[in-house]
């Protein structure tokens, strides 16, 4: 192995967060998922027929997509730990669901 490659392997190992970090990312990512739950929930269809309107839901799907899918992935690295890594992500991805439609209802 030369220096190069030794150095690149000390330089490049990988590095856990703490664990107040991750709990607070993922309270981030539920909080908003919460709100463009709740901003969905709020939506009228009546409202729709108008092309200006569309922005918010939309802009509400796409950031809580995105919130709930990055959510998801960090609740299945921490469950992985524990669980298999596709079982993890699976409980995770059920679990995000559950707490979505409770928002939603």
């Amino acid at each position: 192995m030369t220096d190069v490659e030794r150095l690149l392997r000390t330089a490049l190992v990988p590095v856990e967060p703490s664990g107040a970090m991750t709990d607070r990312v993922e309270q981030r990512l539920s909080d908003l998922t919460g709100a463009a739950a709740e901003e969905l929930a709020d939506w009228e269809l009546s409202s729709m027929r108008d092309p200006r309107n569309w922005y918010r839901p939309a802009a509400a799907i796409v950031v809580g997509g995105a919130a709930a899918g990055a959510l998801v992935v960090v609740r299945a690295r921490q469950g992985r730990k524990q669980v298999g890594g596709l079982r993890a992500l699976r409980r995770e991805a059920g679990g995000v669901a559950k707490e979505l439609r409770r928002r939603l209802s």
